[in-house]
């Protein structure tokens, strides 16, 4: 899949060379617009130790993760990209909860041959942690060089979880898109929200329009939490979930017209981002 040209509309920043990084964990692009992006969940590496452990299938650990949505997170100029996946370590998680060790930690999923050892979690958790200092490195940038700073947190989930051939959810609690504000400053931030959903609702779909709501099914979780709870008065998190329509969350099988409309569909709502960023 070819990826498209990135420029962003509406946002103006500091000359510069985009510098992308690749490391074990993630990766990161650095770019120059006060604009940020991840996608917590697209990575779907394992260590050894973990994949030794683990009882699930690569498809039903695919079938749980986010892919796409790394593609999805290239309209943001400046973005980190977590290469583990979440059945490794949780980075949208407490602390406490990042590693799941339970079914009901993870959708009822049986998910260990055995019990991994306190110092296979604590590596994981070495992991998290170095995310989130990754992060902090990150954000201090943008808040210095732009005083604020907008970030997409990406996700995608599941709505025919009764199987490949059974009826999707009913939609009027599945939007198309679900847009998570449960930590942010609506006073703050309010005028900005409704653009973003108004321009993302209104852009022309294949033909018709995304059904776009807020904190219908998705409130956001840790990574948004913590954002807000140390940049509470220059960061602004909108945590989205895709209904996964644009792939087959069974077989893992992608539609790449519709995931390149998506793409198109969140970079069509950067310039409006730009215009509420200004009047702040």
């Amino acid at each position: 899949m070819s990826m498209r040209a990135q420029n962003e509309p509406g946002f103006t920043g500091m000359p510069g060379r985009p510098q992308t990084v690749v490391q074990p964990l993630w990766s990161v692009h650095k770019g120059d617009r006060p604009l940020f992006a991840t996608a917590l969940h697209c990575g779907h590496e394992l260590r050894s130790e973990i994949k030794r452990l683990l009882a699930l299938d690569e498809t039903t650990q695919l079938r749980e993760e986010d892919p796409y949505t790394d593609y999805l997170a290239t309209v943001a100029s400046t973005r980190i990209l977590p290469r583990r996946s979440r059945f490794e370590v949780d980075l949208n998680r407490a602390r406490g909860e990042a590693v799941y060790l339970r079914p009901e930690d993870a959708w009822g999923l049986e998910l260990w041959r055995e019990p991994p050892a306190d110092e296979v979690i604590e590596h994981s958790l070495d992991e998290y942690d170095a995310f989130y200092a990754e992060l902090k490195q990150l954000l201090d940038e943008l808040e210095y060089h732009y005083g604020r700073f907008v970030i997409f947190d990406l996700h995608s989930y599941n709505y025919r979880r009764g199987g490949p051939d059974a009826p999707p959810e009913d939609p009027a609690t599945h939007p198309d898109v679900n847009v998570g504000t449960g930590t942010l400053d609506r006073k703050r931030w309010g005028l900005l929200i409704d653009r973003f959903i108004a321009d993302l609702s209104r852009f022309d779909f294949l033909g018709h329009h995304l059904d776009v709501r807020e904190n219908v099914k998705f409130r956001g979780r840790q990574f948004a939490a913590w954002v807000h709870g140390n940049y509470p008065e220059t960061g602004c998190v909108l945590s989205l979930e895709f209904k996964k329509f644009f792939m087959d969350e069974w077989s893992g099988e992608v539609d790449v017209e519709q995931l390149q409309a998506l793409h198109d569909a969140l970079r069509s709502t950067l310039p409006g981002i730009a215009e509420e960023m200004k009047r702040l």
